[in-house]
């Protein structure tokens, strides 16, 4: 079968091995695919054609030599333009990093590179990646494939749009609040949020604050588990890094729902407030589930404590991380991120112990909830994709949203409960835009929830 852009990645980096076609050819239909998208939809930032074009020559001799090559061998890669890529320019799209280039490579691109992936540009963030919704004063705003009048998600957009457009067969991302599944969710796409530890971190100014996780993104889930195998496993540099080699996600998935106990929940019983058309995609799905053998409940984890805990820790995290910069450079940074900063200004010591607490109780909570369940699912994300001259949705239902976070809800509660959390494509609204399920697994079950999302896509 000769592969295309929109072929998945496996069966692209087969080709290459196989030598059916070659890095450089590969190279070269994805560059016709960036230069016919991208121009629209800005979801590949900072492209150095040249330079991918040497890394696909490299590529082609070292199959020619013999060499033993990584599993990712001569696929086209954009990494995440908050990602430190040795050499290539990393903004994290704030003007105070526009001309930044660093000299060494970060541990999840370390990886990434050494499976022998072809870089050939950066995926756009917004500032700093706070937020869901992917715009910044380097390079503008990234516009959803499917409707470039909408956003395209965030904070790694620039990823997810790059994805379903075929510019790309693989992403990398990171998720704090919803930056993996949220944009998977937009543009139609898988993206993992993996358990904590599964993906190690480093460089870090904080080891232990573990919110934000690197994480995979692909067009099916058979693929985020190839790129997984390559991003996870133990690194001595990451003391939280949990022990189980990436070789453990490399096989192919082969998963079945059958006999499974599944809660499916638009809201977790009224936590939040969920887009009509959203939540009526959601509940149907319970009879995809249910036809697949699954016994499915409405039963909800109780989270009541999710809300303190993840905007206290990210405030605190926020203040550490961008209060200097914020005082010297206040006009550099968007008002919605610098009221966030700012937010952890009056934290208390007692208020970071409370949110830790709370964090405690969520972890024992969800550990005792997946005895008795297998799978959660809710929505990916609380609307659909919504203008992309918005910042974020100022009402669901009718229903205000104060803040830039308010809307996010469904994926920032489980962020704080240290799950892995995988969005999976699912249903579109009446005016065909995507709509993904977000499934939900017990600590340290990524495999078990790539297996669900495959038995799952098998079925829409």
């Amino acid at each position: 079968m000769t592969v295309t852009v929109d072929s998945t990645a496996r069966a692209q980096a087969a080709a290459v091995r196989a030598k059916e076609i070659s890095a450089r050819e590969l190279l070269e239909a994805h560059l016709d695919r960036i230069g016919a998208r991208n121009p629209e939809l800005n979801a590949i930032v900072s492209m150095d054609v040249e330079r991918a074009r040497q890394g696909a020559a490299a590529a082609d001799e070292a199959l020619v030599s013999g060499a033993e090559v990584g599993p990712l061998h001569g696929l086209p890669f954009a990494f995440k333009d908050t990602h430190e890529v040795a050499g290539w320019t990393t903004t994290y799209g704030s003007v105070l990093h526009a001309d930044h280039v660093p000299s060494t490579d970060e541990l999840l691109v370390e990886r990434v590179r050494r499976a022998g992936v072809v870089v050939l540009g950066r995926t756009n963030v917004p500032e700093f990646a706070a937020g869901s919704h992917t715009f910044n004063r380097v390079f503008g705003t990234t516009l959803n494939p499917h409707d470039p009048s909408r956003s395209a998600g965030g904070s790694s957009g620039g990823a997810a749009c790059a994805l379903a457009s075929g510019m790309v067969p693989l992403a990398d991302g990171s998720d704090m609040g919803g930056s993996l599944r949220n944009p998977a969710s937009f543009c139609g796409v898988v993206g993992l949020r993996p358990t904590l530890g599964r993906v190690p971190q480093w460089p870090a100014s904080n080891h232990w604050e573990t919110t934000s996780v690197g994480g995979p993104m692909a067009r099916t889930a058979d693929d985020v588990a190839l790129l997984l195998s390559v991003m996870a496993g133990p690194d001595p540099r990451a003391p939280q890094a949990l022990g189980e080699p990436g070789s453990a996600f490399a096989p192919p998935l082969s998963g079945s729902l059958a006999g499974l106990r599944v809660a499916v929940t638009p809201d977790l019983g009224g936590a939040f407030v969920c887009d009509r058309e959203v939540a009526s995609v959601v509940t149907g799905s319970t009879g995809t589930f249910a036809a697949a053998g699954a016994h499915v409940t409405d039963d909800v984890p109780d989270l009541r404590e999710g809300e303190d805990v993840f905007r206290t820790l990210r405030a605190w995290h926020f203040q550490a991380t961008f209060a200097e910069r914020l005082a010297a450079h206040p006009d550099a940074f968007k008002a919605s991120l610098a009221d966030n900063i700012r937010a952890g200004e009056t934290l208390t010591g007692a208020d970071v112990a409370r949110a830790y607490a709370g964090r405690t109780t969520l972890a024992h909570r969800m550990r005792e909830y997946f005895d008795d369940h297998d799978l959660l699912v809710l929505p990916a994300s609380q609307v659909p994709p919504f203008p992309a001259d918005q910042e974020f949705p100022t009402a669901i239902n009718g229903e205000p949203m104060r803040t830039y976070l308010d809307w996010m809800r469904s994926n920032y509660l489980i962020t704080v409960t240290g799950c892995p959390a995988i969005s999976v494509p699912f249903g579109r609204t009446a005016d065909g835009l995507p709509v993904g399920l977000q499934l939900v697994a017990a600590h340290g079950r990524d495999r078990f929830l790539l297996e669900c999302a495959a038995a799952l896509e098998s079925l829409v």
